[in-house]
């Protein structure tokens, strides 16, 4: 991927993240995801309804890493079925992590292909993958 685009993804994710803001509505599972290491603390709402991921949010204070992933992931899932989400989910841990996966199901989620070559900055892309499939699970 151009690196001019890469870093465009990410900072229009980071500037304007999709889903940012919590909701009071019923219906929703929640969930606070946050680093030991650094500032990134948010926290998540999902809410599934007949096997289908109808809406996610998220909200807190975090890097341009976690907060545009955060954004990108949760477009790339909203309406998916649960195991089409645990799918992309688990590719792209599997990217972040420098094994093999499927590139196809990733989307814009691309964009982190090469952030294993910084390995302080994985836990910042691996955090709301963590915290939506936790709350996938649940």
């Amino acid at each position: 991927m151009d690196e001019n685009l890469r870093r465009e993804i990410i900072l229009d994710n980071y500037q304007d993240p999709y889903h940012k803001g919590l909701i009071s509505e019923d219906g929703y599972l929640r969930i606070n995801s946050h680093s030991d290491s650094c500032i990134d603390n948010l926290d998540f709402m999902l809410k599934i309804e007949d096997n289908i991921i109808k809406d996610i949010r998220f909200d807190g204070e975090a890097c341009a890493i976690s907060t545009s992933a955060s954004s990108i992931i949760i477009r790339n899932l909203i309406g998916k079925s649960v195991d089409d989400a645990r799918k992309i989910l688990d590719n792209y841990n599997k990217m972040i992590h420098e094994e093999e996966y499927d590139e196809e199901l990733l989307g814009e989620l691309i964009v982190y292909n090469e952030i294993g070559k910084q390995p302080n900055r994985m836990n910042c892309a691996i955090l709301p993958e963590k915290a939506i499939l936790d709350l996938i699970n649940q």
